[in-house]
């Protein structure tokens, strides 16, 4: 048997299940979960895999929303895997409207998909679920793995999977992501992969304000408001902050791509009275193409937060978040992955997505345009010809660029990392659209679908592929082996960092219930 009449089965099971992606891929964009809290997003995808027959471990990693599922058939085979991520940022909460507002009964501070993972995730399940249709139809054997891939925007779950063995054993792994930044855009990575990714947590904790001054009077506690006391946690995360920004020109060096960014997490633990802050954290997560180089920051931060403590009669705790290490490329893969999108096309718009981008337009003060969307959403690039235009803003020495933490996947099997177009709107020059157009964009059914389409079909021809030419899985072990100097644990290969578990424990942004209902941890109420 051809692999295309197992394409051709795969391609008429996306079509025929397009109505119930499109369904699927709103219901975990409308959840809007962030970070280490997609709880209901991951047993959203625990419940489905079960019932399509896959062997699922919930919690996988010791990561309470994150998920490793495995289905067989047949006996021997190759083992093909992909992987599903689903969680939102933080203040971008936006409704599926071509007017800029938060989905209902939430504010723009809520958890909201930007890129969006709701469809990057649905996206390969389609893919997934159409290769499993096929080997049924044709009698393929293999193993189909999937991975739930919690807290990518912290570069959260991959390098602890890596880290506990999830990926071992792998014959090829499937990368997908919607098209972030040109020109990655239907096409596939080639020599260029994302780079490494450290984030941590640094908690300042004040136990004893009480010891900050020997007191003259010698009473045991301060009676009056005026009496001097400790700094205290806050004056210790803001000298932090303001060192680190002061010293970030000494971090890391003037040239190529990086950047070093930081959110504060938690603040104060105290009333406005005149008792000091007793506890404080503040995020960094530095982006850089190196280890070395992510090494590097560590130690001027740590250093920052040991002199921030110490000023402020704190101690300091730092909580690791990732330890990401920079891609590895894979050309067998790369060609392999276009070619097959190549033969399915790019993504196309239809009339009323024409319609609903007009719209957008209008509400943004522009003059609406014949055809609403970029060129580039219908176009395909070669992985070479992107490859070379990404190229020209970066000196040659830098190897890898931006962070994703799929990364921690290509060190462990040969990889493919895909881009398909989500919609972009085309604007006048020197124009910008406001974040929440993207947003609103991403969850919009009529503009998203034809790009979980697309990637659907791209990612199960693949699979199909790999999982029934063994002469292109020997080619990708060969190169995957020569570029890590012997494979795994060769002498080019970088091993897993992850020397921690994951920090499930930290105070996330996420939702509650109160007796007001469900509502963001932001408090609303009079907003």
């Amino acid at each position: 048997m051809t692999a295309n009449i197992a394409e051709e089965t795969a391609t008429n099971w996306v079509d025929a299940h397009a109505g119930a992606l499109s369904e699927w891929t709103s219901t975990i964009w409308h959840k809007g979960e962030t970070a280490w809290r997609e709880y209901e997003s991951a047993a959203w995808y625990v419940e489905r895999l079960r019932s399509e027959g896959f062997t699922v471990e919930e919690g996988s990693g010791g990561m309470p929303t994150a998920f490793a599922a495995s289905w067989t058939n047949g006996k021997g085979g190759p083992v093909i895997a992909s992987y599903a991520e689903y969680d939102a940022v933080p203040g971008n909460c936006q409704a599926a409207s071509t007017q800029k507002g938060p989905r209902p009964g939430l504010n723009e501070h809520a958890g909201g998909h930007t890129d969006p993972h709701s469809a990057l995730g649905m996206s390969a399940f389609g893919g997934l679920l159409a290769t499993k249709a096929a080997m049924q139809a044709h009698g393929l054997p293999g193993t189909l793995k999937f991975f739930g891939e919690p807290a990518e925007k912290v570069r959260g779950s991959k390098p602890i999977h890596a880290a506990k063995g999830y990926y071992d054993g792998l014959d090829a792994m499937i990368s997908f992501h919607p098209c972030y930044m040109l020109p990655l855009c239907n096409t596939v990575n080639w020599d260029t992969h994302c780079g490494a990714a450290y984030a941590m947590v640094y908690r300042f904790v004040c136990d004893e304000p009480e010891t900050w001054l020997k007191r003259a009077d010698g009473l045991p506690i301060p009676q009056a408001h005026s009496a001097v006391r400790a700094p205290g946690a806050n004056d210790a995360l803001f000298t932090m902050y303001n060192a680190s920004k002061a010293l970030r020109d000494s971090m890391l060096p003037h040239m190529g791509g990086w950047s070093i960014s930081e959110a504060i997490l938690t603040a104060g633990q105290a009333t406005a009275d005149n008792l000091p802050a007793r506890l404080s954290e503040i995020q960094y997560i530095i982006r850089v193409p190196t280890v070395e180089l992510a090494e590097q920051a560590t130690l001027i931060l740590d250093r920052n937060a040991e002199a921030a403590a110490r000023l402020t009669h704190c101690r300091v705790e730092k909580i690791w978040v990732s330890k990401s290490r920079p891609g590895l490329a894979n050309h067998v893969m790369a060609d392999l992955v276009y070619g097959k999108l190549a033969a399915v096309g790019a993504p196309k718009w239809a009339a009323r997505a024409k319609e609903i981008a007009r719209e957008i337009q209008s509400s943004v003060g522009l003059e609406p345009m014949s055809n609403p969307f970029l060129p580039d959403c219908e176009r395909l690039i070669s992985p070479q010809e992107a490859e070379r235009i990404l190229r020209q803003d970066l000196p040659p020495s830098q190897v890898n660029y931006t962070s994703d933490d799929y990364t921690d996947m290509c060190w462990h099997a040969p990889t493919a990392r895909l881009y398909i177009a989500r919609p972009m709107l085309s604007g006048p020059a020197g124009f910008s659209y406001p974040d929440w157009v993207m947003n609103a964009l991403g969850g919009i059914p009529e503009t998203i679908d034809p790009m979980v389409i697309c990637a659907s079909k791209t990612i199960a021809h693949s699979m199909l592929e790999l999982l029934q030419n063994a002469g292109v899985r020997a080619a990708a072990r060969r190169e995957f082996e020569e570029r890590t100097g012997g494979g795994v644990g060769g002498t080019g290969w970088i091993p897993p960092l992850a020397d921690y578990e994951a920090p499930i424990g930290l105070r996330w942004p996420e939702y509650v219930t109160t007796v007001r209902g469900r509502e963001w941890w932001i408090p609303t109420a009079g907003y």
